[in-house]
């Protein structure tokens, strides 16, 4: 059985249920971020044509209780986990 899933990750992804650029199916398979080579962890978002990604910063969270973010510019890769393995 072929397997017919996308090899690479779309092009804005988000963690946020409440973004339009919410994919459970992508993250459900892992997406793995590089930023400017160096692998991060705690990406919320990122867009790979505009090259910029939206780190969460430590623990803090605003008024409605998302987490504090700061938007970076650079050369963004991501990658599916399942297929890094």
């Amino acid at each position: 059985m072929s397997d017919t899933r996308p090899t690479t990750p779309p092009d804005r992804l988000s963690v946020n249920p409440a973004s339009p650029h919410y994919d459970e199916d992508a993250l459900s398979r892992g997406v793995g971020v590089r930023f400017k080579g160096v692998e991060k962890t705690n990406v919320d978002e990122y867009c790979v044509s505009e090259g910029w990604v939206r780190l969460s910063v430590g623990k803090t969270v605003d008024r409605k209780g998302n987490a504090m973010t700061v938007k970076l510019q650079g050369t963004v890769e991501p990658y599916f986990q399942d297929l890094a393995d």
